[in-house]
């Protein structure tokens, strides 16, 4: 048997014992560990590990408890899951909990007293279980350290982070640290525009070598051109306005076959400097079914003459039949622009009369009826029209803007003379 030495890497003890080469590795926290799974330097009173299914949040927490153990900074501290069945069996027993991260025979190791919901360390340290469904139990009990996972998912996360806070008062320095996968809920991001707090966020796709590559294809062809796999893949933050005409579920996935029309769409800039809004440029198309399709979003901050060139590139690389561009700012300054760099392309200037809302509710009633698709996920594109909100929104939705424009050339023939009026 091949032995080696191991050396707790944050004990002050610095003991050492003999393990298989291949025994040792596993729990070498110091070398395996991600930059984004470190603890923070400098000071904080809350860590927020908002990441993607697999990222190895419930590992980071449960080493950073270690650390902090080992190194004698915490002595008293709470472990609260959505329930405390929830916070044994994935904090404290799991596979990446507290005991599964010590070597069997390591004098570190914890020992986790059932009846008493506690885990306590050779060198006095103490953890008290708690579910976040009984928040009051954190009445009375005071504490130095606090690991909260999958906070998101709680009933009552403000109730529950109120009552720690309260119980966060012993030592010099009381943290809290919080592993979770996002949900939008308005708490949440408080927490994270905390001056006190530091925000690491990672994606499932950070871990991928020590996930099954099984795992990462299946969620990548399933949920990779998702709203749920922003969420649960890359943890973004999702957040959608009830007022907007626009919401989450509305926007739906579909690849593209064969399109009967394709348009691009553009609503232009008419400046170009650092706090310039962006050029829209949308290419949609509609297929024989009359269903349509966002098939590329390429808005941006562009020079006249950037966009110019661009759109006529995407108009010859998906053999689009017209380029419908707003000339309400620009006038006929738009269309020299685009026939500066192709003087015979089918081009339409369209002008609104009306209001951006009404021209949008239209385009809005397709997507809730089923008749327009996303050929993948646009972020950009779908955070704005789900926080365009009639007497709410104040900043021009320069791609929402494009999508209307393009999805008007689109069905126009079915829209009612009224609908097209502003045009």
């Amino acid at each position: 048997m091949t032995l080696t030495k191991y050396l707790n890497p944050f004990s002050k003890n610095c003991t050492v014992i003999c393990f298989k080469h291949a025994d040792i590795d596993q729990y070498d926290w110091k070398r395996n560990a991600r930059e984004n799974q470190r603890l923070p330097k400098g000071d904080w009173k809350n860590w927020m590990i908002i990441a993607g299914r697999g990222f190895g949040k419930t590992r980071t927490g449960a080493e950073s408890v270690r650390q902090l153990v080992a190194e004698q900074s915490s002595n008293r501290i709470a472990l609260v899951g959505r329930t405390i069945d929830e916070t044994r069996s994935v904090m404290v027993e799991g596979v990446s909990g507290i005991l599964s991260i010590y070597p069997p025979e390591s004098p570190d190791y914890p020992t986790f007293e059932y009846s008493k919901r506690r885990v306590r360390w050779p060198n006095g340290a103490l953890a008290q279980l708690f579910g976040a469904d009984r928040y009051d139990c954190l009445r009375g009990p005071q504490f130095d350290l606090a690991w909260v996972d999958e906070f998101a998912k709680f009933k009552y996360p403000e109730r529950i982070y109120e009552q720690l806070m309260f119980s966060l008062r012993l030592g010099n320095a009381p943290r809290c640290i919080i592993t979770t996968t996002p949900r939008a809920i308005p708490f949440l991001k408080e927490l994270i525009d905390e001056k006190t707090t530091v925000t690491t966020h990672g994606t499932t796709f950070d871990n991928e070598k020590n996930l099954p590559k099984s795992f990462i294809d299946y969620v990548k062809k399933k949920y990779g051109n998702s709203t749920l796999g922003r969420q649960e893949l890359y943890a973004e933050l999702l957040f959608d306005n009830k007022k907007a005409l626009w919401q989450r579920r509305m926007i739906r996935y579909r690849a593209p076959e064969k399109m009967c029309r394709i348009v691009i769409a553009v609503d232009p800039a008419v400046t170009y400097n650092a706090s310039s809004d962006e050029t829209g440029i949308i290419v949609a198309g509609r297929d024989a079914s009359g269903v349509a399709f966002v098939l590329e979003d390429v808005s941006g901050q562009y020079h006249p003459h950037a966009w110019g060139q661009l759109v006529v590139e995407k108009f010859h690389q998906y053999g689009a039949d017209r380029v419908v561009a707003e000339v309400n700012q620009g006038g006929d300054l738009v269309e020299e622009v685009i026939r500066s760099f192709d003087s015979v392309i089918p081009y339409s200037g369209v002008r609104a009369t009306r209001g951006k809302f009404v021209r949008a509710e239209p385009i809005s009633a397709l997507y809730e009826q089923s008749r327009v698709f996303h050929a993948q996920v646009f972020s950009k594109l779908e955070d704005q029209m789900c926080n365009f909100a009639p007497g709410e929104s104040e900043k021009s939705p320069d791609r929402v803007d494009a999508l209307v424009w393009g999805m008007t050339e689109l069905f126009k023939c079915e829209m009612a003379p009224a609908v097209l009026a502003w045009r």
